[in-house]
């Protein structure tokens, strides 16, 4: 397949494309002028601005799967504004361009649904999640809570409590929905929702997530 990816130079892109290259696949990364030095060999620098379909619309003819990682990075509950400026105004633009391009799967990180706690974060997530389904664009939306590896690793920490949580049956169904997922895992998951296009839509969980690791490249 030929996949289009846009934030493929943070902190999930920069794990996404050398297994998708390994696999075969053509990757085009959209990037900001001068950023190409961050791609791996073998990915096709796309220059544009990821607010701006101008910039890069006209690059995306060809490409199968659109994977859509833009986002604020360390997302915090008082970034509010930055969510919608960065978050939902890339998706807006993501989605007038994957259309335009002939885009035929469209894959989504967004994050787990419902929570007691970043409701600002939520609520932008869930807006791109219904831009894309009024686009009627075929689309798998990856749903993780929070993604442990470099420099992340802070809620390892946490692990006593959520294995209580679990235990519980009040708490079970949030503490599992609310879980812990490895980078390894997320990147697992996103190179089956490339490999496996969804026909409608295709929700895929925490669960989903951590089981993906058995197909890690």
């Amino acid at each position: 397949m030929t996949v289009f990816i846009a934030g493929g130079t943070g902190y999930t892109g920069r794990t996404l494309i050398p297994p998708l290259l390994k696999r075969g696949h053509q990757v085009w990364a959209l990037v900001r002028p001068g950023s190409d030095a961050k791609l791996p060999p073998g990915c096709r620098a796309v220059a544009g601005n990821a607010l701006d379909s101008r910039t890069f619309a006209g690059q995306v003819h060809g490409a199968d799967t659109w994977v859509h990682l833009v986002g604020v990075a360390h997302p915090l509950p008082w970034k509010g504004d930055q969510f919608r400026a960065v978050d939902l105004a890339s998706v807006r633009v993501a989605v007038e361009a994957a259309r335009a391009g002939g885009i035929r799967h469209f894959v989504y990180l967004s994050v787990a649904q419902p929570a007691p706690v970043m409701r600002e974060y939520l609520a932008v997530r869930a807006e791109g999640e219904a831009l894309i389904r009024a686009a009627g664009l075929p689309a798998t939306f990856v749903r993780p809570w929070y993604v442990v590896g470099p420099s992340h690793r802070w809620p390892l920490l946490l692990r006593p409590f959520y294995a209580l949580a679990e235990l519980l049956p009040a708490t079970r169904d949030g503490a599992r929905r609310l879980g812990l997922v490895t980078l390894e895992q997320m990147t697992a998951a996103l190179v089956e929702a490339v490999e496996r296009p969804a026909q409608g839509i295709r929700v895929v969980d925490v669960d989903q997530i951590r089981r993906a690791n058995s197909c890690s490249p």
